[in-house]
């Protein structure tokens, strides 16, 4: 009985699917509202990348929304999964030791640790010049934090220091967005910043500075989890 429901569900999600993918068709023109914003991006923002400019100025407070919900996911896993001391100690005495990592594993890890990292630095800060931002940048740096945790297990992160960290960056975002309302048109307004030369690093006015506090906040967040769990 239970496997001819798993057939039937299974099926009807495939009618569902074949349906979706039977009356799609491709757009052949821009509507106005992203025309709209392909001009108004580059020119009022200032940012090559448009995907970036309406995120973090013209969806500000959604941005901060989902921030938010992240924080409260750290903060909920961290009480879940945080042992005790004496619970932890019982648990190192009771359990087998873990197996250790491979060789290729270790060796790797130190040659491509610095590259992820360096990578992630990269996504956070040309969000506003290329495909990226503070979300992708922070993800790849959790990446990086789950090789280390993976590679070497006795490795501790100081949650301390990564908690201090995601609060400083959360409240300087929030104050860029409070002076964007006081010196500027509205919550996040990049303009508190000049826009600089279009396309070069230091440009798009304010949106670097709150892609790269994006990222810190992220990816101690979600480094915090990974090592939650690893407890």
């Amino acid at each position: 009985m239970k496997r001819a429901f798993t057939l039937l569900a299974v099926l009807m999600f495939g009618i569902i699917f074949a349906r979706m993918v039977g009356d799609y068709s491709e757009r052949q023109s821009v509507s106005a509202l992203a025309e709209h914003y392909l001009s108004v991006v580059p020119q009022e923002l200032g940012a090559p990348n448009v995907v970036t400019g309406i995120l973090i100025t013209f969806r500000g407070f959604d941005t901060l929304g989902e921030v938010a919900v992240l924080f409260m996911v750290a903060a909920s896993v961290g009480i879940l999964l945080a042992s005790q001391p004496e619970a932890r100690q019982q648990k190192e005495l009771t359990e087998p030791e873990p197996r250790r990592p491979s060789e290729l594993v270790q060796n790797g890890a130190e040659v491509i640790l610095p590259l992820i990292f360096l990578f992630g630095a990269y996504v956070i800060m040309n969000g506003h010049l290329s495909a990226g931002g503070g979300f992708q940048g922070g993800a790849v740096v959790a990446s990086a934090v789950m090789l280390l945790v993976l590679a070497k297990p006795s490795s501790q992160l100081h949650h301390g220091f990564l908690s201090i960290t995601e609060s400083l960056a959360g409240v300087l975002y929030v104050s860029i967005g409070i002076l964007g309302l006081i010196f500027a048109a509205g919550f996040l307004d990049s303009h508190i910043l000049p826009k600089g030369d279009f396309g070069t690093l230091f440009s798009a006015g304010a949106i670097p500075l709150i892609s790269t506090l994006l990222g810190i906040k992220v990816g101690a967040e979600l480094s915090v989890i990974i090592d939650r769990f690893r407890n």
